[in-house]
């Protein structure tokens, strides 16, 4: 069996969303249940230097739309970060939910050898698209999701494994 570029991105990047989507209920119904306003969960960090959940969903969601269009060779829509509550942090995520059920596999033909273009350090930096899905795209999107999934962790909502993997 031969993994294509479509199903170790796409299904991916929508799972790990949806899951955090259905985090984030759970969030705002433990925040109801104890009294807490959902808008400490948008700006708390886990270090001063760290961005809070509402940067980790831009991130994430940028992320998502920006490697999948990059490797279907598509131009990646512009989304405004602008998104300053709860409310609009699940409408983002849905929106990047969305937008992935726009692909087909098709769309993702040739892929992994197609050269994509991305920034590192402020240069263009070209990559094989296997290597930049692998290498640059996941662990990145990772990273935010297990961020943001961490800070409400810390806040005490009631998530564990299950709920992050889905």
């Amino acid at each position: 069996m031969t993994l294509s570029m479509y199903s170790a991105s796409v299904p991916v990047f929508s799972r790990m969303l949806k899951n955090l989507l259905a985090i984030f209920e759970k969030a705002e119904a433990f925040a109801a249940a104890e009294g807490v306003d959902l808008q400490t969960y948008v700006e708390t960090r886990l270090a001063a230097d760290m961005h809070p959940p509402r940067s980790q969903v831009q991130i994430a969601t940028d992320g998502a739309k920006g490697v999948t269009s990059r490797l279907a060779g598509k131009p990646i829509p512009s989304w405004a970060d602008d998104e300053v509550t709860w409310a609009d942090l699940k409408a983002r995520l849905q929106k990047g939910i969305d937008y992935l059920a726009t692909f087909t596999p098709e769309d993702f033909a040739g892929s992994d050898e197609r050269d994509v273009t991305i920034k590192i350090g402020g240069q263009d930096v070209e990559i094989a698209g296997d290597t930049y899905l692998l290498n640059r795209g996941l662990p990145n999107f990772f990273f935010h999701i297990t961020t943001a999934y961490d800070i409400l962790r810390h806040k005490g909502v009631p998530i564990g494994k299950r709920d992050y993997l889905g």
